[in-house]
């Protein structure tokens, strides 16, 4: 899978950089997005590109975001980091400001390194308090009273450990009931290459079962909605095509009760395709504000200079 991230790097050259028109030292600016064909199931109120250089660090993988607009973030590089997000009268976002940041660590509380043991890719808030971070190429989740605290041992799904290094547990969500949905990126679990690995349950309570993406596309990031079903992110990728992706609801039904090896598969609600800024988005939130449903979905610009960090920021109505 190192020549899948290789070619990811490769389509961030193809890519617009830098960040004209942002205020000096201002974590954002805002990004000048045109409405998307009316009707849809989805609305896009705004979106922000995040200045890496003042964050200190790039390759923005997960995404919460909290009541207060909290909005935390891990990263590729084994960091995180706590943004306030600001939004108008209309819930359009207006601007971020760091919070903190910092290295996420391992059970002695010693930083973790770059590469191999700090790789995390998705981010999950229980509703204790307890943020479960899922790595790959090392793979693992750790569960982190706060995420500067020692990172403690989490049972990780049945056979996790035998992903491809590159193509490990992208995606975490919570679901109401409490329980954990899981979806590896790219490791079918059987003879079929449509379908990747994917659990359902609890630490020492995973059942197996699996998730098929559009054709084409890979499995990112997902989140619970309140009605119980599950928003998934999907990403493709090509040579002369560049990024695409797409978003997916999968409905509560499939995830009520799953009978082992289960293929939940979802419906389109949103192709991240133009008018939407073409990028690497590979974190995706969920807020339920003033009687309306937010979502916020994060790219990853791989720390290469020619790519960006982009915020959007969507509505699902009803």
């Amino acid at each position: 899978m190192a020549t899948r991230r290789g070619l990811l790097a490769l389509a961030a050259a193809m890519l617009p950089g830098c960040m004209p028109g942002a205020e000096a030292g201002a974590l954002s600016r805002t990004l000048d997005l045109p409405p998307l064909p009316p009707g849809g199931p989805i609305r896009v109120l705004g979106g922000l590109e995040i200045d890496t250089r003042v964050l200190g660090f790039g390759g923005l993988s997960a995404l919460h975001l909290a009541d207060d607009l909290t909005l935390t973030a891990v990263s590729d590089f084994g960091r995180f980091a706590e943004m306030r997000l600001a939004l108008d009268a209309g819930l359009r976002p207006v601007s971020l400001s760091l919070l903190r940041a910092g290295p996420l660590r391992d059970g002695a509380g010693q930083p973790l390194a770059r590469g191999h043991a700090g790789d995390s890719e998705s981010l999950v808030r229980l509703p204790d308090g307890t943020w479960l971070v899922g790595f790959e190429r090392w793979h693992r989740i750790r569960a982190y009273r706060t995420l500067s605290s020692p990172g403690t041992y989490v049972e990780a799904p049945p056979r996790l450990e035998l992903a491809p290094a590159n193509a490990g547990l992208e995606s975490l969500a919570v679901l109401p009931d409490g329980r954990l949905v899981a979806i590896a990126e790219e490791f079918p679990p059987g003879q079929d290459p449509t379908v990747t690995a994917a659990w359902i349950g609890r630490p020492g309570a995973w059942r197996p079962i699996a998730y098929r993406p559009g054709a084409g596309l890979l499995p990112v990031d997902a989140a619970a909605l309140p009605d119980g079903a599950l928003l998934v992110l999907e990403r493709s990728f090509s040579i002369f095509g560049g990024f695409s992706g797409r978003l997916v609801r999968v409905p509560p039904a499939q995830l009520a009760a799953p009978a082992i090896g289960a293929v939940l598969q979802g419906e389109e609600l949103l192709r991240l395709s133009a008018p939407i800024p073409s990028d690497n988005y590979e974190g995706l939130a969920v807020l339920r504000r003033e009687g309306r449903t937010l979502l916020a979905i994060i790219s990853d610009d791989n720390e290469n200079r020619l790519q960006r960090t982009l915020l959007l920021v969507l509505e699902l109505p009803g």
